[in-house]
């Protein structure tokens, strides 16, 4: 009787979840280039984000989110795949997503869905047929235009500014779908991405009120820089609401699964293109009022290839077999539930400079390992002719840079990293060489081999020449070889397939 009692329980919930909505809309917003922790969500009040602390407040908030890449183009190929980068052919910077490769938003084309995008597309060309619609400013398939060639007109212009967000189509999508289907929008913005633009907000964030991680120089030009990556962040933060109240309008909201998150960690020194968390660690927040109760938190930890089979299981769509990620589903009803992983895994690639490292995290100790040690940490170019590595780089010249400021001119790089990020949120201090943590380290080493293994991760035998030197970001004048897609180099046998 306590078995049938059980049963029939378990049934009425999912029937429960089935009848409220069978297929509920869904809308995944992603950021360009913001961090997990620049947002009122995250404990951080000093930039203005009234909607996402509003979206938390209805929703729920994740507070271990870890992407596989925090590298624009790599990043979202995963999510959209729900496969690691090395494993979706497009895990360099740039490099399209090959029509070979399944995604989920065909999956919910054929499930009836209506599926479309607006904003930054930087996928490449071969997978724009799993969109019905797609209203796009990033004109060439997979690069961001700007400076120019933005002046120029590739920008839609509507009021002042919003073009350049990557934002201004957003709310027309919904606007135009069809009131007979189910829709997935995926709403990508260029915002905070650099570079960055003064004047887009009437009351512009102040540079002594913004904080500054302890690893970059404490400067008014580094405040400065800080400041008008806010401004970026509360643009985004506005168009989010816009999207919100249009769903509110149209009756729908409540019936709409709504996903916030970020492609990678803020474009400064250390935290894009690392692997610190700064650089892989996203904001996640989830509203779907069916399931999800106002103002929770899940500190369970999650992958960005999560996001797929979790979006078709909540649609009722079988998943596809090449997906790499699990579904958290089950966590948005019960955050304190089973965890669905024990480990997150993170991978930096080509991006600008060479580099190949990879990283597995749990829920305390993150490792890292640096297979390119000879090299140093460089950011990617747009930041490496920011005002933040240029006061970085006046200090390591006149010798005056603190420990925390240094870590970003090692050279040599460790070979293997390991941190805390419990009690060392900003992974300050390297752990890998105590004697104290060994039996941690081999724990993570372990983890990180086996996870290579099983997902046919491999070192290239050829490296990729840098496109931009390493001082100043200017372009260079020649390359070791041209910056092939991967299925060229597989054929001309300089990586495993």
């Amino acid at each position: 009787m306590k078995f049938l009692r059980l049963f029939l329980i378990t049934n009425l919930f999912l029937a429960g979840w089935l009848s409220a909505k069978q297929r509920p809309n869904i809308v995944l917003i992603i950021a360009d280039d913001m961090a997990w922790d620049d947002s009122g969500p995250y404990g951080n009040d000093r930039v203005r984000t009234p909607n996402l602390d509003k979206l938390a407040a209805e929703g729920m908030k994740f507070t271990n989110a870890i992407l596989t890449a925090s590298s624009c183009s790599p990043s979202r190929a995963s999510i959209i795949t729900g496969r690691y980068p090395h494993r979706t052919g497009a895990d360099e910077l740039h490099w399209p997503v090959p029509a070979k490769q399944k995604t989920f938003v065909e999956k919910l084309r054929a499930a009836g869905y209506w599926t479309a995008a607006a904003g930054k597309w930087h996928l490449g060309t071969e997978i724009r047929d799993r969109f019905d619609l797609i209203r796009d400013v990033d004109t060439s398939g997979f690069q961001l235009p700007g400076g120019k060639e933005g002046e120029a007109g590739v920008f839609k212009e509507t009021t002042q500014g919003d073009a350049k967000s990557g934002c201004a189509d957003w709310v027309s999508l919904i606007k135009e779908r069809p009131k007979d289907k189910p829709f997935f929008l995926w709403l990508a913005a260029l915002d905070p991405h650099r570079p960055y633009d003064e004047g887009i907000l009437k009351q512009p964030h102040l540079p002594a009120a913004v904080r500054v991680a302890p690893y970059h120089p404490d400067t008014f030009g580094v405040r400065r820089e800080y400041a008008l990556y806010y401004d970026e962040i509360t643009r985004l933060d506005r168009f989010t609401g816009m999207v919100v109240s249009e769903l509110q309008k149209n009756s729908i909201l409540d019936e709409t699964l709504i996903i916030f998150c970020s492609d990678n960690g803020r474009p400064f020194p250390r935290d894009k293109t690392s692997l610190y968390d700064s650089g892989i660690r996203t904001p996640f927040i989830i509203r779907y009022p069916v399931v999800v109760k106002p103002g929770t938190i899940c500190k369970r930890l999650i992958s960005a290839v999560d996001i797929a089979p979790t979006l078709l299981e909540i649609a009722g769509v079988e998943k596809s077999d090449t997906f790499d990620g699990v579904s958290f589903k089950a966590l948005l009803a019960n955050p304190n539930g089973l965890p669905i992983r024990s480990y997150a895994f993170a991978e930096k690639n080509w991006h600008d400079y060479e580099d190949h490292s990879r990283a597995v995290r749990n829920t305390q100790f993150k490792y890292i390992r640096n297979y390119y040690d000879d090299l140093p940490p460089t950011p990617p170019a747009d930041a490496v002719r920011g005002i933040t590595y240029k006061a970085l780089q006046k200090k390591h010249e006149s010798a005056d840079l603190s420990a925390t400021e240094g870590q970003l001119f090692w050279f040599p790089r460790p070979r293997e990293e390991l941190y805390d990020c419990s009690n060392d949120p900003h992974e300050l201090k390297n752990l890998a060489g105590l004697p104290e943590h060994s039996k941690t380290l081999s724990l993570m080493r372990d983890a990180l081999k086996k996870w290579e293994r099983e997902t046919s991760d491999y070192v290239p035998k050829l490296r990729t020449a840098d496109e931009f030197d390493r001082k100043h970001g200017k372009p260079t004048p020649a390359r070791i070889r041209p910056r092939w897609s991967k299925e060229k180099m597989v054929e001309a046998g300089l990586t495993a397939p």
